[in-house]
């Protein structure tokens, strides 16, 4: 509210100097109506919408954290050290070389441990970083975990947060329909997500971590969990992507890689790499306040573009996946142990299709329970295939007939 206030008042000054001072003073005023609703990303030098400056966004930010914690510690729940002092500190240890490769090493950051049984981590746009117990030991080594907090890092160092925020906040006032819808919504963080995978892997390879660590992570999800495009509106790049996406990034940025050190280039990597190079804006009253307020205007139309275009590109693909599946029947299942499914399926009509995903969604109490099957090679119209399914933890064969479940195709593309 405070960066607001700002912009109508420089708004309004603006209009006061136009009629009557040098275009160095107009250029002034620009520049602090460009301020007031935008930052200048610490990534490329370029500037992206937000509503808050640095110091409202840690104050924001760090609030959130430390309600989580004041709820941990009501209701009895541990955390950091006193949850799992091992993990803790291996939490520690890797953040600490991680964030001393990023481009917010001047501020004092703290990594959180609670306890959660979800495979997640995030920040909140302040100077704290939470991480789910169950992330740590899924995660199988100390260069996994660098590519997550590298990830998490990047969110803040690019602004994704109160860049979306102030993108939600337009959108409401401005009355945009497209950005009202929920696949837009989702649309809209995907290039972030695709933006910090960039610059986490970045800092990975120059605080002397593996740069492919991340592809590994997703490799792994997608052979888990598949992609479930028709089941949901993704709100980042769905697991097969995102592997392929971060296998690249890491091949790109593997010459800054210097196994267990931090690269001695790191800070002038950190502007100038294979990846971007860092703009130099021009002064506020030498064309610097057009530039920015221009720059902001177009960035943040650019943006809407993209979200625009990407939700249409995920409702195609979901719909494509959907329209497949009315096409399937299934011919016969047999379990040959107790934790195997085998399944035959006929495939009536449609394009050939490849990278074909069967899902199994089983109810177990109040938890919904999920596996897939990957279908090698492809799969032609008018023939069958086969899928089998490794049943989840705590879930037999002879259990599935008293289980309330339902098959669905996962995903499938189309070969061109």
């Amino acid at each position: 509210m405070q960066r607001m206030f700002r912009m109508v008042v420089a708004a309004g000054v603006f209009t006061l100097l136009g009629g009557c001072q040098t275009l160095q003073q107009i250029d002034k005023g620009l520049y602090q109506v460009a301020d007031a609703v935008s930052e200048e990303d610490r990534v490329t030098g370029q500037r992206s919408l937000s509503f808050a400056g640095r110091s409202e966004q840690i104050a924001q930010g760090n609030r959130y954290v430390e309600q989580i914690l004041a709820k941990e510690k009501k209701e009895g729940r541990k955390v950091d050290a006193a949850l799992d002092r091992s993990q803790y500190y291996r939490l520690v240890r890797v953040f600490d070389r991680i964030h001393t490769s990023s481009h917010l090493r001047s501020e004092r950051w703290r990594p959180v441990l609670i306890d959660r049984d979800s495979f997640n981590a995030f920040t909140t746009g302040g100077t704290y970083i939470v991480v789910h117990l169950e992330l740590m030991k899924q995660l199988k080594s100390d260069d996994e975990l660098a590519a997550v907090l590298g990830h998490e890092i990047a969110h803040t160092v690019a602004n994704h947060v109160f860049e979306r925020q102030s993108h939600a906040q337009l959108s409401a006032l401005a009355r945009s329909n497209s950005a009202r819808k929920g696949g837009y919504q989702a649309a809209f963080t995907h290039e972030s997500e695709r933006e910090a995978d960039r610059i986490g892997i970045l800092y990975s390879s120059l605080a002397g971590f593996d740069p492919m660590a991340a592809s590994r992570i997703w490799a792994r999800q997608y052979k888990l969990e598949g992609n479930a495009r028709a089941l949901f509106a993704h709100d980042h790049p769905v697991n097969a992507e995102r592997q392929s996406e971060t296998a690249k990034v890491g091949q790109a940025v593997r010459q800054y890689y210097q196994p267990g050190k931090q690269n001695p280039q790191y800070a002038r990597l950190l502007k100038d790499n294979v990846l971007w190079q860092q703009s130099q804006g021009a002064k506020a009253g030498e064309g610097g306040g057009v530039q920015a307020l221009l720059g902001t205007a177009f960035g943040a139309y650019v943006q809407h573009e993209q979200a625009k275009q990407e939700a249409r590109r995920q409702q195609a693909q979901a719909n494509f996946v959907k329209a497949i599946e009315s096409r399937l029947k299934l011919e016969k299942t047999s379990s040959p142990n107790a934790r195997t499914l085998d399944t035959v399926w006929r495939y009536r009509e449609g394009p050939l299709l490849k990278q074909v995903v069967m899902g199994l969604l089983l109810k177990k109490g109040d938890k919904t329970l999920r596996s897939v099957a990957h279908v090698p090679g492809q799969v032609r119209a008018g023939g069958q295939f086969k899928a089998r399914f490794t049943l989840p933890a705590g879930v037999t064969a002879a259990q599935l007939k008293s289980m309330q479940g339902r098959f669905y195709l996962d995903d499938a593309l189309p070969v061109r």
